[in-house]
């Protein structure tokens, strides 16, 4: 296959899959020594600072990631329209070094670790999810009791109306 054909095809006509996954961008000094990795997928809420193009040295947390558009946004890139509305600008991903991770996802983070994804959290962690699940239980018996009471009040109502008729 021509080199020209190779190229179109892993650029514009990816599939979404492909297309979502060449979402990545290099790391900081810091964070390569720290990880022992060169780049990693980029998410909402990890910082980065813009290295190319007209934003350069711009630090910002990402807002939004588009696999479709194929860039991300960064709070306060905007550029201005004529009338005087602002958008937000797409920079792509090997255009920004990540500065800082978002931690909240711990796959993620075992993942870079170099840990083992599927392992089992730790005891703390177990007992709050379980007083969590307790917790929506009560709340559940007492939505439902509150419906059963609407229910029956709906019935008795009918009940009414037939034994007027």
């Amino acid at each position: 296959m021509k080199a020209t054909k190779m190229r179109n095809k892993q650029i514009y006509y990816a599939t979404m899959q492909t297309a979502s996954a060449q979402l990545s961008s290099l790391l900081s000094a810091n964070l390569r020594k720290k990880y022992s990795k060169k780049s990693v997928r980029v998410k909402e809420g990890d910082s980065v600072k813009v290295i190319r193009g007209e934003f350069t040295g711009v630090d910002g947390k990402i807002t939004k990631v588009s696999s479709a558009d194929g860039g991300l946004t960064i709070e306060g890139v905007k550029k201005e329209k004529l009338k005087g509305e602002k958008y937000d600008v797409f920079i792509h991903t090997s255009n920004i070094i990540v500065t800082a991770l978002n931690t909240d996802d711990k796959w993620r983070i075992n993942k870079l670790e170099g840990k083992n994804v599927r392992a089992v959290r730790p005891e703390s962690d177990k007992k709050e999810t379980q007083k969590e699940l307790e917790i929506e239980k009560q709340q559940n018996n007492e939505n439902m009791k509150e419906i059963q009471k609407s229910t029956d009040k709906i019935k008795k109502q009918k009940k009414s109306r037939e034994l007027k008729k």
